[in-house]
Parts: structure tokens; sequence; C-alpha cells
């Protein structure tokens, strides 16, 4: 499918040569001509200079046959403006803008925005492996009823099925990152050394969770 992409910095650069490498068109939008240096002479998508929330440029790119767009641009109201032409005028169902504040991503979020607040994610990232205790949220619905996190398993787990930790504990092991490899677990699945697991909870039961985590299946 085409995907445009609008910001050409590091982020926008990787991505835009990730996509080309699944087997998808790709467009991508900057001001700056010369940050288009950062794609080098492999990228075979199409480079437009101007502003993407310029509806001639978001044409030049291909916006009216696009079925992805992604603002990743250094300015969050750029960001923002953008994603919103591209979904309201356009029609682009898929559509994310990365947004530094915090809170305005939740309320982009709340408006139907899907967003990736960069600062937050990554601040969440190096507190899971300071405090590895604790349970850090990865990912809240927009309705902040659900949470993806991920908990500290106490070694007296391992051994044991997953299967055994959802049942003491009420929570549902969504994945596993083993290795650095995630794992979707089965029945069958049983926890190793090293693994971490990542929990789907409603809001008001970690507590409960990481308690049961935290104690060997023995004291459950």
């Amino acid at each position: 499918m085409h995907i445009v992409i609008m910001g050409c910095g590091r982020v926008g650069s990787t991505l835009a040569h990730s996509l080309e490498d699944r087997g998808h068109s790709v467009a991508i939008i900057d001001r700056a001509p010369e940050a288009f240096r950062r794609l080098g002479p492999s990228f075979g998508g199409r480079k437009v200079t101007g502003m993407g929330f310029d509806r001639d440029v978001l044409i030049e790119a291909g916006i009216e046959e696009a079925s992805a767009f992604a603002a990743v641009s250094s300015g969050d109201n750029s960001n923002v403006l953008s994603a919103r032409i591209a979904r309201e005028v356009f029609g682009v169902e898929n559509v994310v803008a990365r947004i530094y504040d915090p809170g305005r991503a939740e309320v982009y979020q709340r408006l139907g925005i899907p967003t990736v607040a960069t600062i937050p994610w990554t601040a969440d990232q190096i507190i899971r492996r300071l405090l590895p205790e604790g349970a850090e949220p990865e990912w809240r619905d927009p309705t902040g009823t659900i949470r993806l996190a991920e908990v500290h398993v106490d070694p007296a787990w391992v051994g044991h099925r997953v299967t055994e930790l959802e049942r003491a504990s009420g929570a549902r092991i969504a994945f596993l990152t083993r290795l650095g490899e995630g794992i979707l677990p089965d029945n069958d699945t049983v926890l190793q050394d090293g693994d971490l697991v990542h929990v789907i909870v409603r809001e008001g039961t970690i507590e409960k969770v990481e308690n049961v985590f935290a104690s060997g299946p023995e004291e459950v």
C-alpha cells in the first residue's frame, strides 16, 4: 500500500526505509530539502518539499491514494494538524501522530487521533529497567480502563506454566519477551529464566497482580 510520512528526521527516515523494505510505496514530506539526505541513495520513494499540513503538498505526496499517514516531525501542532487533515479531509483511515507533550497526547487520543508520546514512552522504558520490581504501563486504552504492563515475576515461578500465573492472578498474559523476541504463550508455555512478562489487566487490579507475581507459587 502507499504510505505518506511527514518529517524526515531520524524517525521518519528510519520508518520510510522500514516500510519500503516491506514492499510498500512511500512518500516522505519535509520542509527542509537537505533532510532527505538521511534517506540515502537506496530510497526509491517520493521526496516532497513543503509543509505536511499543506493540502497541495499532501496531494503531491499521493495522499489521495494513501492507506496510511504518519506525522513524525519535531512539532506537536504540525503533527496533529496534518494528521487531522489526512483523516478528515482525505479520509485516510490509518493515521498516527508523534507528540512530545504527554498531556496533549492523551487529549488527542481521546479525540480519536492515535498518538505516540515520545518522551513518556522513553521514560517508561528506562523506568522498567531501573525498577524491575514494579509494573509500569506500556499502553492504556483511550478510556483508561485497560492497561498493558510489564510485571516482575519472582524466580520461583520459573518452570511453571503461564496459565498457572493467570489463574492465580486473574490477569491475562498478553506476551512474553524471551531473549529479545516476543512470544505469544499458549496453554503449554512454561516460564523460563529471564522472561519478561507482559499482562493485560483492568485498572485498579494491578496491585493484586504484582503481589501474586512477586510471590512464589507455594505462597499463592
